[in-house]
């Protein structure tokens, strides 16, 4: 959507009249992000400090998931990179205080898994790289209590009881003296808690899960650009499934205080700066080949359909997943150039999610833009 085109300009004057000057203020918003903020804000933004791990991570993730290591048969695998939970922006450079927003990482955790009779992104065979949040809700945990080291395990009154819960010989001595010497597992989430452990630990020793942490929004852009330039060729065999909630605004690291502000200063000023629109980099630079799915929550039914409509043909992207706040986790709209798509969770089925049926529109929809290449 060109600035200056008669669209633009007739959207921009039905969204002022309809939903007022928010919904105008997001539109502007989407026009191109210039290259030098982009440059500018990863010139400014503090170094990874575990930056070449990630990245030798990366490269033995790519490699068991190429040609090279002769998967399907010599072809390369479809990957999916999943971002999952908030962003932090920090207030002080040594952080006590920051900026935070509530996703839990819920939706991108649970598209990860690998359950029975559900379509997910590692049981429809697809390796995953899951960019997620410190803390956030994690894949094969769905299943488990919201609490579940409190809920799954009591304490034993003779710690040398024993449990063959993890007798499997891919877990260390270690966890099983920790987890096991001093709890018991309750006997109603034994199998439960038996298997997240064992399919999570199999799905990464077998390479098809890399696990990557972020805690604030400079970590989270960083990684992704360094996931983005690792997963290129894989092409259109490659999904990114963007459900993280990443923060619009920011401090500047060079405009930070460098320790915890006082409050006997008084009441707190602060002056946020805009994050740069990385949606256009990713698609157009990082990874133009790939599947691009972004993610849009609103509050406001009213605006929801429209703002990612304009989120879809501002940023090119393939699909654009459509939340509302209040019915998010009962059904979702996906919204593409050629349809808008409600999927809502089966209601009849006892703990169904809507990331199955979600997943599993996504999959039918990557299958076929990956004909278009091998036509």
């Amino acid at each position: 959507m060109p600035p200056n085109s008669p669209y633009t300009e007739i959207l921009l004057n039905y969204l002022s009249s309809s939903f007022g000057m928010d919904a105008v203020d997001d539109a502007n918003q989407l026009q191109e992000t210039p290259k030098n903020e982009v440059m500018s804000f990863f010139e400014s933004t503090p170094l990874l400090e575990d930056a070449a791990e990630i990245e030798k991570s990366l490269k033995e993730f790519v490699d068991r998931n190429t040609s090279s290591s002769g998967n399907l048969n010599g072809k390369t695998n479809r990957v999916v990179c999943i971002t999952s939970g908030g962003t932090t922006v920090p207030l002080e450079k040594q952080c006590v205080r920051y900026i935070d927003n509530f996703s839990s990482g819920h939706r991108g955790a649970t598209s990860t898994e690998y359950i029975p009779n559900t379509i997910y992104f590692l049981k429809a065979g697809y390796s995953v790289v899951f960019l997620y949040r410190r803390g956030s809700c994690q894949p094969f945990c769905s299943t488990l209590p919201d609490d579940p080291l409190l809920e799954c395990f009591s304490v034993a009154d003779d710690s040398s009881i024993e449990v063959d819960l993890l007798s499997n010989s891919r877990f260390s001595n270690l966890m099983s003296i920790f987890l096991l010497h001093y709890f018991l597992v309750d006997a109603l989430h034994a199998e439960t808690v038996k298997r997240a452990i064992t399919e999570s630990l199999t799905a990464v020793a077998e390479g098809i899960l890399l696990k990557l942490p972020f805690t604030t929004i400079f970590e989270y852009l960083q990684i992704l650009q360094l996931i983005s330039v690792s997963l290129r060729d894989f092409g259109p065999s490659a999904i990114f499934f963007l459900a993280a909630a990443v923060s619009d605004f920011y401090v500047p690291w060079k405009n930070m205080a460098l320790h915890k502000i006082q409050s006997a200063s008084g009441p707190l000023d602060i002056r946020l700066a805009q994050v740069p629109k990385m949606l256009s980099v990713l698609r157009n630079e990082w990874a133009p080949m790939a599947f691009h799915i972004s993610f849009k929550l609103e509050t406001d039914t009213d605006i929801l359909l429209a703002k990612a409509n304009m989120a879809l043909e501002k940023y090119k992207m393939h699909m654009v997943i459509a939340n509302e706040l209040s019915t998010r986790k009962e059904e979702v709209i996906v919204v593409t150039e050629q349809e808008k798509v409600t999927v809502r969770r089966d209601s009849t089925r006892a703990g169904a999610e809507v990331e199955s049926p979600l997943v599993e529109l996504v999959v039918d929809r990557h299958s076929t833009y990956i004909k278009k290449f091998d036509a």
